[in-house]
């Protein structure tokens, strides 16, 4: 008898369903429209995002793990600089008057559908906190 290898897990892929939990449920908190969580997702195909969605779990790549993580640190910063949750959740929505904003909201900003707004906004936030 022969002992079979398991196949061998990535990283992303160990990190895929805790990911995308995480990431449906910050949406929820934001509540985000379904184009904009694709939007931050990196635009996956309408039916893997709802498959993703559905299942909570998948095999994003490493593009969608890095942007899931960027989300989450923003989440994270929020709720250290606003300790009232929906006054952590809504600053998202709000127009900012930041150089780095120039009057739109910090979603608009993320929604340009680059990573590095992801990276900047979060950047923007853990100076703020010190």
């Amino acid at each position: 008898m022969s002992a079979h290898p398991l196949p061998e897990t990535t990283p992303a892929q160990a990190l895929g369903g805790p990911a995308l939990r995480a990431f449906f449920q910050l949406a929820e908190h934001w509540k985000l429209r379904i184009a904009d969580q694709r939007k931050l997702l990196g635009d996956p195909p309408e039916s893997t995002f709802y498959k993703w969605k559905r299942q909570q779990d998948g095999l994003p790549g490493r593009d969608t793990i890095e942007r899931i993580s960027y989300l989450l640190g923003i989440w994270k910063a929020l709720q250290i600089l606003f300790p009232d949750p929906p006054q952590a959740d809504a600053w998202l929505h709000k127009p900012n008057q930041a150089s780095l904003f120039g009057g739109q909201s910090a979603l608009e900003r993320m929604l340009s559908g680059n990573v590095a707004d992801l990276y900047v906004v979060r950047q923007y936030l853990d100076a703020q906190r010190g």
